[in-house]
């Protein structure tokens, strides 16, 4: 399915002080890819803030990071290896208040998994972010949801932003513990392409971008059709379609 009722704001800040902005979640496959054309995609996305998965783990992966970062125009919040593949970056409008690497209780025998986060400000506004790789497991990852929910609680920003891969699709019970506390943007808003997964022929939604309450959801989905991005650059930069959305986030706190 792909909608497109309107054109995507671009990142603005508001009279009020409240501060239009774009988030991007992206499953990068570490790198494994074509990362010139993952770093085209992400440019034309044109992200304040990217919640990125499978970032690099193993070795020299802060200069991986640092790479993808700096071909992006952007610059490393938090994760990476120490948050078991989440990562964030951000564009210069972001003022970093703190962050911090989370790694989730660990099941023997299934994959570490874990947390990038960090309270941000931009323009008036303040959010916290986060970003996630849920478990293959149901009951691992219904578990991770409701752990992911309580720490965001706990980072005590007004407003909050979570994205990842979640591996779980609308109508599973992870997806809708979350989309019960959080709004859904594409299903607020949906613009662009709904499915993300697998990028050759997408039949599902498996990543996804959530906003808390107070947050005006403007606009979500995959950014196909966005000047400066291709299907070919979609197909080859990951194993995964990104998702991009505009958020209006009002100011204070």
């Amino acid at each position: 399915m792909v909608t497109t009722p309107m054109t995507l704001p671009e990142s603005r800040t508001e009279p009020d002080g409240s501060a239009v902005i774009r988030v991007l979640s992206y499953n990068v496959r570490s790198l494994r890819d074509d990362t010139d054309a993952l770093a085209r995609v992400i440019r034309a996305c044109a992200p304040d803030l990217v919640c990125v998965q499978e970032a690099p783990r193993f070795f020299r992966w802060r200069k991986a990071a640092a790479g993808l970062a700096a071909a992006t125009d952007l610059v490393i919040l938090s994760g990476g290896a120490t948050a078991a593949g989440p990562l964030l970056l951000c564009s210069l409008r972001a003022t970093v208040e703190r962050t911090g690497d989370v790694l989730l209780p660990l099941t023997p025998g299934l994959h570490r998994r874990g947390l990038a986060t960090a309270v941000v400000r931009i323009a008036g506004a303040r959010l916290a972010v986060v970003s996630c790789h849920l478990s293959l497991r149901h009951e691992e990852r219904l578990a991770q949801t409701g752990f992911l929910l309580d720490h965001v609680d706990a980072m005590g920003a007004p407003h909050a932003v979570v994205a990842g891969d979640l591996n779980d699709v609308p109508r599973g019970r992870a997806f809708r513990r979350l989309a019960g506390r959080l709004q859904d943007c594409w299903s607020v808003r949906p613009w662009g392409g709904e499915h993300t997964f697998p990028p050759h022929a997408p039949g599902k939604r498996i990543d996804a971008v959530f906003a808390s309450g107070g947050i005006e959801v403007l606009g979500c989905g995959v950014p196909a059709g966005l000047p400066g991005i291709t299907e070919a650059d979609l197909r080859a930069a990951t194993d995964h379609l990104p998702v991009l959305a505009a958020l209006r986030v009002p100011a204070g706190g």
